[in-house]
């Protein structure tokens, strides 16, 4: 039977969680690997118990099982995607209400929901094939509910975490305002 193996924490990976370690140096081992070991007790810092949110420090030893009893990771099917019609993508190309560069900002109109999920087959996410070029296919960068209608930002390839990270830096909340009129008075709530 092979022997488990054993790695001593460097200086670099001091104060680090366990499970960025195995990132960083076992990137072909997943994360949900790793915790099935901690479940299991297979997983060791220093001969103790670990799981994978622990913090490590420089010296201490990691066990883990040895390599034969690592399943090989296979890859994940990607689902197909369904080809758009010519009245769907004549839709998606109405909504751009700006478009540069970076980003395309759409109408979205209520009762559409931003995101597929379970019986949810009609979805913006899926209608930006219809904006795809030879830079690829745009990916949103924020949501909105499926009733709630409203600007959209869309980014273009390779810009969506740039634009995300511009939009909400560290420690900033999310804060929505809605504008109502009526034929007395306008008001606004926050």
């Amino acid at each position: 039977m092979a022997e488990p193996r054993t790695f001593t924490v460097s200086e670099d990976d001091d104060g680090i969680r366990l499970d960025r370690w195995f990132k960083r140096h076992m990137a072909d081992i997943s994360f949900n690997l790793v915790s099935r070991w901690a479940r299991t007790g297979q997983l060791r810092v220093n001969g103790k118990r670990a799981v994978p949110g622990d913090r490590i420090e420089a010296g201490q030893e990691i066990r883990i099982p040895p390599a034969e009893a690592t399943p090989a990771r296979t890859a994940r099917p990607q689902p197909k995607r369904e080809r758009l019609s010519d009245d769907e993508i004549e839709f998606v190309r109405e909504i751009v209400i700006h478009q540069d560069p970076h980003a395309f900002v759409l109408n979205k109109p209520p009762g559409l929901a931003t995101q597929g999920g379970t019986k949810t087959s009609k979805h913006l996410d899926r209608l930006l094939d219809g904006l795809a070029d030879e830079r690829g296919r745009p990916k949103l960068v924020h949501r909105l509910d499926k009733d709630t209608s409203g600007a959209l930002l869309v980014a273009r390839p390779l810009a969506p975490r740039v634009i995300s990270r511009r939009l909400s830096p560290p420690g900033r909340r999310a804060r929505s305002i809605g504008l109502l009129w009526s034929e007395s008075r306008a008001w606004t709530r926050e």
